[in-house]
């Protein structure tokens, strides 16, 4: 039988090559929210390694909602004009070019990791942040601004239109984020979303923004071309969000035209136990995609081709993504070709490198 991993992929009218993407990967090397020559060369040379699907870090439908000044952004249209010879490398080398829209919430304004990762001091850059309810990250950081509820009406349309922006700069896929403890993930989990208000609460108040948000990109991006969802499956906390509310939430998702669920976990509580080790995550887009009958992808500590495949070829989830693999190792696909026994075509450039 053929491998798994390099059985193509059909989300609505878009085809993926393979079942191996790349998982959204904070960069902080932007200027204003623009994304320049490391963001070309970075997610570039992934594509030309073989992957299916490039998706972009986390990229601010806000300046507010960014994590460091140094993310990316795609709030204005200067921006969608810097994406646009992107993602035409992008698919120029074969590969799907996706974007992840997001909004930080009260994990925004903080310096890049290699200066600390702290909050910004008020006089260095730092922006009020805002989130569900007036209730830091952690003892020694901000307390957020809780968000209206014209705020989050609008907060929705501006997804909205990021979308719209990202189809005009060549993105054929839309991921929005709603994991690792950022905006949406922070509206979903009791721990962090006290209000008393409709968007907070019982398990439909906490959904109803991540959900509005997630309708607005589904009318605002072209109907032929796949949106998916990054969710934390759970919080690893008692009491805080868990996996059987990740698969209702799936559900609804399903229901507004979600192609994909993309299964992570944690980042809404500092200190949570996690246990780590290889495929971790892996039962969580197992369960979803069981439960809520919707394809899922899988990852987390995913490294080696036979790992891959066994999970695609169990049907725990229908693509895996690598983020620190492939970091570490660019061109992994066309390794993972090889190990599994699959004749894959590398770029014209790299051919006389190529094992006999």
């Amino acid at each position: 039988m053929a491998a798994q991993l390099f059985t193509p992929l059909r989300l609505r009218g878009v085809e993926f090559r393979n079942r191996v993407f790349v998982s959204p990967m904070c960069q902080y090397s932007a200027s204003d929210g623009v994304p320049n020559d490391w963001h070309l060369v970075h997610l570039g040379s992934r594509a030309v390694g073989g992957a299916a699907l490039v998706l972009t870090e986390k990229t601010a439908v806000t300046p507010e909602g960014r994590i460091t000044p140094g993310c990316t952004g795609i709030w204005n249209d200067a921006q969608g004009e810097a994406w646009t010879r992107i993602t035409a490398f992008i698919r120029g080398q074969g590969a799907e070019p996706g974007i992840q829209l997001g909004h930080a919430g009260r994990k925004a304004s903080t310096a890049a990791p290699w200066h600390g990762g702290k909050p910004l001091a008020a006089g260095s850059g730092a922006w009020r942040t805002v989130g569900p309810s007036a209730v830091p990250f952690a003892d020694d950081w901000p307390v957020p601004r809780a968000l209206t509820a014209d705020e989050l009406a609008e907060l929705a349309a501006r997804y909205g239109e990021a979308a719209r922006r990202a189809a005009a700069a060549g993105f054929r896929v839309v991921e929005i984020h709603a994991a690792h403890g950022y905006l949406l993930h922070q509206f979903l989990s009791p721990l962090s979303n006290r209000r008393d208000d409709g968007y907070g609460g019982a398990l439909d108040g906490r959904m109803r923004f991540p959900l509005a948000v997630a309708r607005a990109v589904r009318e605002a991006f072209p109907a032929d071309l796949p949106v998916l969802v990054r969710i934390s499956a759970t919080d690893w906390v008692e009491g805080g969000w868990d996996l059987p509310q990740s698969v209702e939430l799936a559900r609804r998702l399903k229901a507004l035209g979600v192609d994909l669920i993309d299964c992570s976990s944690g980042g809404n509580v500092p200190g949570a136990t996690i246990p780590l080790g290889p495929g971790y995550q892996v039962p969580f887009a197992a369960a979803v995609r069981r439960d809520a009958r919707i394809p899922t992808g899988a990852v987390g500590l995913i490294t080696e081709p036979r790992q891959a495949e066994a999970i695609l070829a169990e049907g725990s989830a229908d693509a895996v993504l690598l983020a620190r693999q492939l970091l570490r190792e660019p061109y992994w696909p066309l390794r993972a070709a090889r190990e599994l026994g699959v004749e894959l075509d590398w770029p014209v450039q790299y051919r006389r490198a190529k094992p006999s």
